[in-house]
């Protein structure tokens, strides 16, 4: 788990180096909370023009369901990493990958029972409604 968080700030210290060069470079003089501003800010834009869209769709085709999960599982992703880098920092646990994938894991087969059995109850009442001509 330790690597792999150090991997991923890695990977991030090198795209804020990366960034805060071409602002040197290019002699833009902004601030690193300004450059945080702008390149969150450009970031959660994107992910509005493309994932608002495809959210509209779902809604209207019925699918809210697939929006709902798409939300918890995000949630739960930070949740458990917030937990275990919770755990490192306070010295409560041991900070492992393994537990962030065993909870989505749990969450991930609650999930399947209940579609499945909200599947047989969708199915069941789609029966009685084509059984008393209802559409």
């Amino acid at each position: 788990m330790k690597e792999f968080l150090y991997g991923i700030v890695g990977v991030i210290a090198e795209i804020h180096t990366y960034i805060m060069s071409i602002n040197d470079v290019k002699d833009y003089g902004f601030s690193d909370k300004e450059l945080h501003f702008l390149v969150i800010g450009a970031l959660g834009m994107i992910g509005i023009f493309i994932i608002h869209p495809i959210f509209t769709m779902l809604a209207k085709t019925g699918h809210v369901m697939v929006i709902t999960w798409v939300y918890v599982v995000t949630l739960l992703t930070v949740i458990t990493f917030a937990i275990e880098i919770g755990q490192k920092v306070t010295n409560t646990g041991a900070m492992d990958f393994a537990d962030i994938v065993s909870g989505m894991l749990g969450f991930f087969l609650m999930f399947l029972v209940f579609a499945l059995i909200r599947g047989m109850i969708h199915l069941i009442i789609d029966l009685i409604k084509s059984i008393k001509g209802e559409d």
